[in-house]
């Protein structure tokens, strides 16, 4: 029996593709080979590659100054790469200035990372709050080499609901908890960046899109497989890249196209996450931390309205093993921040949530 899966990454893929994929396990295109036995320079491989990257700049309206990448490492590997590339200086040098807005976790994480290469300026922070609000961030200044935000903040299930005007200064953010979860102006970016194992695929890639005029800039020292514009240059195959990553996140954009896009992706979204924080509105057993202004519609965080620590410890965890029970599974917080957190990406379909919402009301009655 399938279960609902609201796990935060690796999280669920939609079934469509699961079973398109298990179909052409040992034989895809008619090639009687599988994806993870192909050379990724034959002739088998390329068109599958090819037609990924042609997906993801229709779904996606990436213009065609942009260049589209399928590295690896993850999105913690682009927290350096970033930096290395956008204000990495040669020895001896000054370091450039970078700006980053932190607003959660991982935010800070990439800005922790980037200090390492840059001069790192906080641009705006909701730690004070324990990052459950998108702070008003302060603008960039003319020398900022690029201005770095987290637009969808997992762990505590924030979101930017406007982006921040930058200016001549690129902006770069960190889309992997919501990359074609809703219409997106990648114009407004000079780079974007997505561990695919929240809304693309499986994990073990990692998509950048990086304006053109971006590339070239790393400094001389900097490690050949963390320059874009090598991996630009090769078209992503200056190493072999994850092929079998690959051709799955074309089995999802396929999914995605047939569905409407990220447009109609945008309203199922919306829709789903209304109804999670409605029930969350009037509940007397649940609440939701975050402000309303920045909540998420990929990641749902709540915890239970006890007041005693202990307890609300313990009623949270039960209702995470009874939840699991009834096949609603993956539903604990973070470990840094506990409660419950609901990851409703684009393959978790409504009736999932609504699944979720029932069992909650009931859970609810139960303790009264």
């Amino acid at each position: 029996m399938r279960v609902y899966n609201f796990a935060s990454g690796p999280s669920a893929l939609p079934l469509p593709v699961l079973e398109r994929a298990a179909a052409e396990m040992t034989d895809v295109n008619g090639t009687g080979q599988s994806v993870m036995e192909m050379s990724h320079r034959s002739k088998d491989f390329k068109p599958i590659i090819e037609k990924t990257e042609a997906l993801l700049r229709e779904l996606m309206g990436i213009p065609p100054n942009y260049k589209v990448l399928f590295l690896q490492g993850g999105a913690s590997l682009q927290f350096s790469m970033v930096p290395l590339n956008l204000a990495g200086v040669e020895p001896g040098s000054p370091k450039k200035k970078a700006a980053y807005v932190e607003t959660g976790i991982f935010a800070k994480k990439a800005a922790e990372e980037a200090s390492k290469y840059a001069e790192v300026h906080t641009r705006g922070s909701s730690k004070d709050k324990a990052y459950t609000y998108i702070p008003a961030p302060l603008p960039p200044e003319a020398d900022d080499a690029y201005y770095h935000i987290t637009v969808n903040n997992t762990i505590v299930g924030t979101r930017w609901a406007a982006l921040p005007e930058t200016g001549s200064v690129p902006l770069a953010a960190d889309i992997s908890s919501c990359i074609l979860s809703e219409p997106l102006d990648v114009s407004r970016f000079g780079l974007l960046y997505a561990g695919a194992q929240k809304n693309l695929g499986p994990a073990g890639t990692t998509v950048v899109i990086i304006r053109e005029d971006l590339l070239g800039k790393a400094p001389s020292w900097t490690p050949t497989m963390l320059r874009y514009d090598i991996h630009a240059g090769e078209a992503s195959m200056y190493n072999t890249p994850p092929c079998y990553g690959i051709y799955i996140i074309g089995l999802v954009l396929e999914w995605l196209k047939e569905l409407g896009g990220a447009d109609a992706m945008g309203k199922l979204n919306r829709e789903k996450a209304d109804l999670l924080y409605a029930y969350l509105g009037g509940s007397k057993l649940f609440r939701s931390p975050v402000e309303k202004s920045s909540r998420s519609i990929m990641n749902v965080t709540f915890v239970s309205t006890e007041a005693d620590p202990d307890k609300r410890k313990e009623k949270e965890t039960r209702f995470v093993k009874e939840a699991a029970a009834q096949g609603l599974v993956n539903l604990a917080g973070h470990r840094l921040v506990g409660g419950m957190r609901a990851s409703i990406y684009n393959a978790t379909p409504i009736e999932g949530v609504k699944a979720l919402i029932k069992f909650m009301e009931k859970f609810e009655k139960n303790e009264k």
